[in-house]
């Protein structure tokens, strides 16, 4: 029997009871959905974490796919709501100390902050993303970070397209109101986005 060469073919292959194919799908999609969640976690750990929370939770829910879609589509729905969850919990809890990760994780904590210390610039893009509500920042990561189209971004979050371009211009807004916050030079310049 030849190989499955499409998503579609592996997915009923799986639905077919050769769960080993699943390895499959995660190969050819993982560095998208680790892309996002460490665009959004901004810890590798983490992110890790969150992609095989995702890639499990997909599994579980295979028998729901509808192959109306790409299985891609389908999956960024999946990672889109799995993140919006996480997004929403971290919200909640206390931010943490370096003093307290250096604690709690060991002094690779205080060598990895030391390596990556940001610019200016980064610093101050990050805080401002981070500042903005956790489903605004998803759609920002997913348009900006991710590449999605805003069919995808559609399909993705189940909205019109309308709905698509009106919350990502509420967003960008809140983007460039953030960013005045933190700067008082313009981080952010609001305008189109070409499609």
């Amino acid at each position: 029997m030849n190989a499955p060469t499409n998503d579609q073919e592996i997915i009923q292959r799986i639905l077919d009871g050769h769960a080993e194919d699943y390895a499959e799908l995660i190969h050819r999609h993982q560095d998208h959905i680790y892309g996002l969640c460490l665009s959004l976690m901004k810890n590798p750990t983490d992110a890790e974490d969150a992609a095989q929370e995702i890639f499990l939770k997909a599994y579980r829910r295979l028998r729901d796919f509808r192959f109306e879609s790409s299985f891609s589509t389908w999956l960024y729905r999946v990672a889109y709501y799995h993140s919006l969850d996480l997004l929403k919990a971290r919200s909640r809890r206390p931010a943490e100390s370096l003093d307290a990760l250096t604690e709690a994780r060991g002094e690779f904590a205080a060598e990895t902050a030391e390596i990556a210390e940001p610019t200016e610039q980064t610093d101050l893009a990050r805080q401002t993303l981070e500042s903005l509500a956790p489903a605004e920042r998803l759609i920002l990561t997913l348009r900006e970070i991710q590449g999605l189209t805003y069919e995808e971004l559609s399909e993705t979050l189940a909205l019109s397209l309308d709905a698509v371009k009106s919350r990502l211009r509420r967003a960008r807004e809140s983007l460039r109101l953030q960013a005045r916050h933190f700067s008082a030079s313009p981080v952010v310049q609001s305008g189109g986005d070409p499609k």
